[in-house]
């Protein structure tokens, strides 16, 4: 789900489907593209499913939904979860109070259940849900430079500062938003946001005008944010209860966790959770899915795994029984059993820190 691909094919991009969306792959070399982003800054397409709500019962209607409490004041956003009865994650979102309306990032292909579902539990209140997914364009910049980056481009406002902040300005003639992004690469970050029409000129000018930047893809985002211990919607949150991945940021425990217009009392949200999730470096990359061995017990499965290009070293992580000894472990390549030794998460120390990294009591 691209606004701009015949620029991306300009410079070179190879495509593939992730999510249900066409997204590109990579634009070569990724290795080395993934070495610039860590040590320099790069520009990524993001590709969200976008729903836009009015009314003056928007905030509200959002918040009794949502595992987190949404901003009342312009100019601010949260990270948040949506929940089903049992307390499993059903998506992940960005909620971002944007005056006289809401906007929520969410992965591709929930926006649009999200907004029919939503809109059949409005009841009386106030508010008006759009999926606006085609209306924008949003481009990821991260790397210890990026507020150089950015700073070198934006025209009528200073940087925001502050995780899931935000200021509006220009970039060229095209009106943009740009959030300070909760560093998902571990790195410093923002999302720049503006209109699907405008998309091309921004993303020209992110990459070639003030500071160069490297375009980079969905390979170099997955390696970037699995050195950086962030657990993704498809890999490792769908279908998992919060306190499993260690989701601290993404609840807040006074409000409690809505689904709907009901209290999920199901939810772990204190206490220590039946498992968790690890960082571990194994002698061969496995396969999602590979199974984790603690001694002869079976302990858990790995979520993802990659060959780092910072470390130089195949690294996983694992959603493990939350008392399994895998200081030195096992996991199952190719049908064989290759050692893999517990590593701290992040696995690479950035520029900042992802603010979904694991925390657990």
């Amino acid at each position: 789900m691209t606004v701009v691909p015949d620029t991306h094919e300009r410079h070179g991009a190879t495509f593939a489907e992730h999510d249900g969306r066409r997204v590109v792959e990579e634009y070569g070399r990724p290795e080395r593209t993934h070495r610039a982003v860590r040590n320099g800054v790069g520009v990524i397409e993001m590709g969200y499913g976008v729903l836009e709500l009015t009314g003056e019962d928007r905030v509200e209607f959002v918040d009794n939904a949502v595992s987190n409490r949404v901003p009342s004041e312009d100019g601010r956003g949260v990270y948040a979860l949506l929940l089903d009865p049992q307390g499993a994650v059903r998506t992940d979102l960005y909620v971002y109070n944007a005056g006289e309306r809401l906007l929520c990032f969410t992965p591709p292909a929930q926006a649009g259940p999200l907004a029919e579902e939503w809109r059949e539990n409005t009841f009386i209140q106030d508010v008006e849900i759009r999926e606006a997914s085609t209306d924008f364009g949003v481009f990821g910049v991260h790397g210890p430079t990026s507020t150089e980056k950015v700073a070198s481009v934006l025209n009528g406002a200073a940087s925001p500062d502050g995780h899931l902040t935000f200021v509006r300005g220009s970039m060229g003639d095209a009106g943009v938003t740009v959030v300070a992004s909760d560093a998902p690469t571990g790195e410093e970050g923002y999302e720049v946001v503006c209109a699907a029409d405008a998309a091309e000129e921004v993303f020209d000018t992110l990459l070639t005008r003030g500071m160069n930047a490297v375009p980079f893809g969905h390979r170099t985002w997955n390696t970037l944010t699995l050195e950086a211990g962030t657990p993704l919607f498809a890999t490792e949150l769908e279908g998992q209860v919060p306190n499993v991945l260690g989701l601290r940021n993404a609840l807040d425990f006074e409000k409690g966790c809505y689904v709907g217009q009901e209290v999920v009392s199901k939810i772990e949200n204190r206490g220590r959770p039946s498992r968790r999730l690890v960082g571990l470096a194994v002698d061969a990359v496995p396969d999602a899915g590979a199974a984790v061995f603690a001694g002869d017990d079976h302990a858990g499965e790995v979520t993802r795994a990659v060959d780092s290009p910072t470390l130089e070293e195949p690294l996983a992580l694992a959603l493990v029984d939350y008392g399994a000894d895998i200081e030195s472990a096992t996991v199952r390549v190719d049908g064989e059993e290759r050692e893999a030794t517990r590593r701290a998460l992040p696995f690479v120390e950035g520029s900042d820190t992802s603010a979904r990294l694991p925390t657990y009591d």
